[in-house]
């Protein structure tokens, strides 16, 4: 689903990039200046400037006196006024004349601005996400007919038409030959998306064949259990020209020290710790466990394996299509495909009545069958892989009594499958996974080897604590992962009817309500699928309770600390809002309240939220937490807290009591559910009582429907409607395993071992922030800046070093620039910590002696880290210190050593020459 919002935003950077007169920026101006002046001040300071073209300057006001550049809105009053003719009631009753109308002036700008066409053919949840998102990217969605009247509805578009996204296959079982389409979209300077099925394109026609510029879906049909509708990796796919602007980081290739090939994430600049709210997106988890899990599944069949299983699914459902036809019932073939067309997996089964479609649903229901309900009187079917001859003959058993022909005979499948003939226009005849990893591991025993030989390039908790700052990387324990392996858990469609999954309902229910009472919350949600989608849905949830106190697209100021996560402004970025910061105290690290009720004075009657971390990034409980929520309620704003340090709080305070009205929480963090290489995660949100009728709804699920007032729109944050519901069972198990008490020694034990290693730290290293009896909270900075001068090194030098000694690095350069950021929780014991704690003061004894001049500044222990057994069996050893200090540092290596296999990386090489994709098999011969 994250895949469907980013076309939609490609979209409107596509239009920007199109743009051929700039943004208008207002700089800000000294309070005693009248505009009148600081406009003269501009003019004069305008004609000192070089000429550099007409463009670059035209829309542009700069005042001289001014700081730097921020958007501000000057009040209505004096020469603006004066210089506006309509009102602003005048404005409003002119804006609800219009066809269509609009609320505001921003949404009429942005109607006139954006055209977002989507196939009404894609599946609804994908619709009904994406209108959630284009509200606050300032888009117009229209969702139509895209080829009905020789595709009408996109050329009336015109200029403003960004996009158009199409499903492929269709989710009422259509294939299209969209090429036609392709090209009239391009003709319009717009892009083209399409949204697909990974098996389906084992046998149809590549979208990259057909003009699309973006290809993007879901890969939970290869190998990934449905699990009630979680968790799952989508993948995302564009043209060359394009791949610099995909959300996230990339896998891309470079080399290492010793000039090998290495494998990297590439183009970390464009993340939210850096771009703040002009990231290409607020993506924090990525699903990389379950990637990893579906390309598994594609390596173990391969290709020829793959094309199989699709080419039986559509051989069966092309069976079952033709026995329902034999049965008399209109089985339409949707597409232009050509001759009889084709169908891949689903079929749409049109019945006589309402009345027929009712009890036809009833009867499949009493046979543990779930149909889809496409309309009145028409229902949905869909095959696949995992389905047999036996699975049609039951389907086919439930529409036999309902069958036109009475009396009909007694089905028989004992024909044998026949293949399926797919129309030239649409059949895929171009290769694909052609690396030799695709073609070789197709025995189990291989499988598991190759699987194996990964794995033990892979440092994990089973080798030694993971002290990533703000990731609370604790025990995932066996017992809590036991769950998400039953059938119960993890073979659920998400879309199954209530009556058949009340069960896993309770659970989920059970589980809202604990972390309710856990937070201090009225509610809690879980369908957010990460913390970050859990930043958005909260958001939207303020904005939709401000909206519906008659101040709609008013309050839309968002304040974010200097030293909160990326996410936050971009979260807020894309619920809509404009990011105002607020300065942090550069001695503590605490928010600057002086500031803060600055910012709220300026900004009373815009002012939206303030998106607060408790304790704050820094690893400290600010002790004005209180005070910031009371400034900002006082000038009607709402608190979002973000929940990512909430496994400082658990049993001793709560987001409630402090006085947010929105906390979200990492269920990937706090309560045991794997990080699984960045995702899967689980981001619920916790509201207050007045903020409830705002929480996400889903259309498709009449549970979540019925608990949501029909007043107030709540379109869904996630496809699925309970998010990454398989995983719950971890969270679940842990908060009742460990009871109130057990989660609140956790907390302490958590604050404790945070402090011993900060105690054992402090004499070698500078720590950045502490409260004023120096204790920190879970977490804290440790400051390696100082070493840059003294010794040349940096926090990167010592983070590679540490993979020598077997650790994997701190957080490194956030919240503060070479920095190291130290968390361990509550799951590691002393004699852990201090392994911990040995290696980093060792590694300041290697930096004290570059210090002393007994080794250079460049080619030292510390810069060629980390050492890998082939670096260390070079026939030449020239190098200021002996292989054993390189491999051997402390004694305890030689007997429990983790080898580093790949070198420094050049990353530098990696980003100017990004290359992210499998050669095919005749390369690995080269």
């Amino acid at each position: 689903m994250v895949a469907a919002l980013t076309a939609l935003r490609f979209g409107g950077r596509h239009l920007a990039a199109r743009q051929t007169q700039a943004a208008v920026l207002l700089r800000a101006t000294p309070r005693q200046l009248s505009p009148l002046t600081a406009c003269r001040q501009c003019l004069r300071s305008a004609a000192s400037r070089p000429y550099r073209g007409a463009a670059a300057y035209r829309s542009v006001h700069s005042s001289a006196a001014a700081g730097g550049v921020t958007d501000i809105q000057q009040p209505l009053d004096s020469f603006p006024r004066r210089h506006i003719g309509p009102s602003q009631s005048s404005a409003e009753e002119m804006l609800s004349v219009l066809d269509p109308p609009a609320k505001t002036l921003d949404e009429f700008v942005h109607q006139a601005g954006k055209a977002f066409v989507a196939s009404h053919l894609c599946h609804p949840q994908t619709l009904a996400v994406m209108r959630s998102r284009a509200q606050g990217f300032g888009i117009n969605l229209i969702v139509g007919d895209i080829m009905a009247d020789d595709f009408k509805l996109v050329k009336d578009q015109g200029d403003k038409l960004i996009g158009v996204l199409a499903q492929y296959p269709d989710t009422e079982g259509g294939v299209y030959d969209f090429q036609d389409l392709g090209n009239q979209i391009h003709e319009q300077g717009a892009m083209f998306s399409v949204a697909t099925d990974l098996l389906a394109l084992t046998v149809l026609k590549a979208p990259g064949e057909f003009g699309a510029d973006i290809a993007f879906g879901n890969s939970q049909r290869f190998g990934v259990p449905m699990g009630f509708g979680g968790p799952q990796a989508a993948f995302f796919a564009c043209t060359e020209k394009h791949k610099r602007k995909i959300p996230g980081r990339i896998v891309g290739v470079s080399k290492d020290r010793l000039g090998n090939r290495a494998l990297r994430l590439a183009l970390q600049t464009r993340e939210q710790h850096i771009r703040r709210e002009k990231a290409t997106s607020n993506i924090c988890t990525a699903q990389a466990l379950l990637a990893n899990m579906s390309a598994f599944y594609a390596v173990y069949h391969g290709p020829k394996g793959l094309k199989a299983i699709a080419e039986r699914t559509m051989s069966l459902t092309a069976l079952l299509k033709a026995k329902l036809i034999a049965l008399g019932f209109n089985v339409p073939t949707r597409g232009n495909a050509g001759g009889e067309g084709v169908t891949f997996d689903t079929l749409v089964i049109e019945t006589s009545s309402q009345a027929e479609a009712d009890s036809l649903m009833e009867a499949a229901l009493a046979s543990s069958l779930y149909l889809r309900r496409v309309s009145s009187s028409k229902v949905g079917v869909s095959l696949d892989e995992t389905m047999g001859l036996n699975d049609v003959e039951k389907l086919l058993s439930v529409f036999v009594k309902f069958s036109p022909y009475k009396g009909a005979e007694a089905i028989d499948l004992s024909k044998d499958v026949q293949p399926v003939e797919i129309p030239e226009s649409v059949k895929r005849t171009s290769s694909y996974l052609t690396h030799p990893v695709f073609n070789s591991h197709h025995s189990e025993t291989e499988m598991l080897r190759y699987i194996q030989h990964l794995g033990s390039k892979d440092l994990s908790l089973a080798h030694s604590m993971i002290s990533l700052g703000s990731c609370t990387m604790k025990l995932n324990a066996t017992t809590e992962m036991l769950p998400i392996t039953w059938p119960e858990f993890s073979s659920v469609h998400p879309f199954t009817p209530t009556p058949a999954v009340k069960g896993y309902i309770d659970m989920i229910e059970d589980l809202e309500k604990q972390l309710a009472n856990i937070t201090g919350m009225a509610e809690v949600t879980i369908q957010p699928n990460s913390g970050a989608q859990g930043e958005f849905a909260g958001l939207k949830a303020i904005k939709k309770y401000h909206d519906s106190n008659g101040e709609p697209g008013k309050r839309n100021i968002c304040l974010i600390p200097v030293s909160a996560h990326g996410t936050n402004p971009a979260s807020a970025a894309m619920a809509g809002m404009r990011v105002v910061p607020v300065k942090c105290d550069t001695a503590t690290g605490n928010l600057d309240v002086a500031d803060l009720r600055a910012k709220c004075e300026k900004h009373k009657d815009e002012l939206g939220a303030i998106m607060i971390t408790y304790p704050s990034t820094y690893g400290v409980f600010e002790p004005s937490i209180k005070e910031v929520c009371q400034v900002v309620h006082q000038y009607g704003g709402q608190v979002y807290m973000d929940g990512a340090n909430m496994n400082a709080q658990i049993g001793l305070c709560s987001p409630g009591e402090i006085g947010a009205d929105v906390c979200h929480l990492n269920l990937h963090k706090t309560f045991c559910i794997p990080h699984g290489g960045g995702g899967p995660g689980v981001g619920p949100i916790g509201v207050a009582e007045h903020l409830r009728p705002f929480l996400p709804s889903h259309p498709l699920n009449d549970h979540l429907l019925a608990k949501r007032p029909a007043s107030v729109d709540s379109p869904p944050i996630s496809a699925a409607p309970f998010g990454s519901a398989s995983i719950l069972p971890i969270t679940f198990a842990y908060i009742n395993m460990m009871g109130a008490r057990g989660l609140t020694h956790a907390t302490k034990i958590t604050l404790l071992n945070a402090n011993y290693i900060l105690s054992r730290l402090k004499p070698h290293f500078p720590i950045l922030y502490t409260n004023a009896n120096g204790r920190c909270a879970h977490e804290f900075i440790l400051d390696v800046r100082q070493f840059k001068a003294s010794a040349g090194i940096e926090a990167i030098d010592i983070a590679k070093r540490l993979q020598d000694y077997g650790f994997h690095s701190p957080t490194m350069s956030f919240p503060v620039a070479n920095t190291l950021m130290i968390e361990p929780t509550e799951s590691e014991s002393k004699a852990e910590l201090d392994r911990f704690c040995d290696a980093l003061i060792s590694i300041r004894g290697e930096i004290a002696a570059i210090e002393r001049g007994e080794q250079p500044k460049e080619k030292n222990v510390l810069k060629l880290a980390p050492h890998t057994q082939r670096d260390l069996l070079t026939a030449e050893w020239d190098r200021p210190y002996t292989r054993e200090a390189a491999a051997y540092p402390l004694p305890w290596l030689l007997e429990k050593k983790f080898w580093p296999t790949v070198a420094r990386v050049d990353d530098a090489f990696g980003d100017q020459n990004l290359f992210c994709t499998c050669g095919p098999v005749e390369d690995a011969t080269d």
